[in-house]
């Protein structure tokens, strides 16, 4: 085979590579929602939900995918893809009473915390398969952004706090909101450890807010501790962007 034939082969194969990655994405979203609708006596819309917000990532992805002969997810970012549908199987739960009820607010728990324990899997893969990229780290951030709203939702849902604990999952989008009208924003910033022990901190502190065990004026402190804490990050951050745009 000649080398433009063997391009030209590649670039064919690689949308369906892609579609190859996302189908297998499906799995484990059809196991932990199938799970969910089980172990919660959800309905079936509950399970329709999550395959449409499964089917909007997935559109998502494949455009956002970069380009070239050998364009595919790589292997950390299948791990995110595996994060995500424990991530979407959540979300599609905010709408029922999932919350409500002790068994689901336990089950919410289970798959928060071994969504939150994939976050650092997917990262270590990158960095021994050499597959980190920028789309790879965009994609896991915003997935923890929106985990993070997800919980801060249900959260609400289950009655524990009342509806400002959504504030905990607002910062970062009320961040990019504001970076569209002021460009000084979107400036890059450095790498801090104090922004990862605080994504950290924000979604155990919705975790323990949740727990049936937790009594509810307790629930109601460490999710506004958590939430001055965040707050306070975001602050210094926008400070520090202040400074070097004057």
């Amino acid at each position: 085979m000649t080398t433009d034939a063997h391009h030209r082969t590649a670039r064919g194969d690689s949308p369906r590579r892609r579609l190859g990655e996302l189908g297998l994405g499906l799995v484990p979203l059809a196991a932990a929602a199938g799970a969910t609708a089980r172990w919660c006596t959800l309905p079936t819309s509950y399970l329709l939900l999550a395959l449409a917000l499964y089917a909007v990532l997935a559109v998502f992805l494949y455009r956002r995918i970069p380009p070239g002969p050998h364009a595919s997810l790589g292997p950390a970012n299948q791990v995110t893809l595996a994060r995500a549908g424990l991530v979407l199987a959540l979300t599609a739960g905010v709408p029922y009473v999932l919350a409500s009820t002790e068994t689901g607010a336990w089950w919410i728990i289970a798959v928060a915390t071994v969504a939150l324990v994939m976050d650092g899997i997917d990262g270590q893969v990158a960095r021994r398969t050499a597959s980190a990229t920028p789309f790879g780290a965009r994609f896991d951030m915003e997935l923890d952004s929106l985990l993070m709203l997800v919980l801060a939702a249900l959260v609400w849902r289950s009655g524990r706090v009342e509806i400002w604990v959504v504030l905990l999952g607002l910062p970062r989008y009320v961040f990019i909101a504001a970076g569209a009208l002021w460009p000084w924003l979107r400036a890059p910033l450095p790498e801090r450890f104090r922004r990862k022990a605080g994504c950290v901190m924000q979604g155990v502190a919705l975790l323990i807010a949740l727990g049936p065990i937790i009594p509810l004026p307790l629930a109601a402190l460490v999710a506004a501790t958590a939430l001055a804490l965040l707050v306070s990050s975001f602050l210094i951050d926008v400070a520090w962007l202040w400074r070097e745009a004057r």
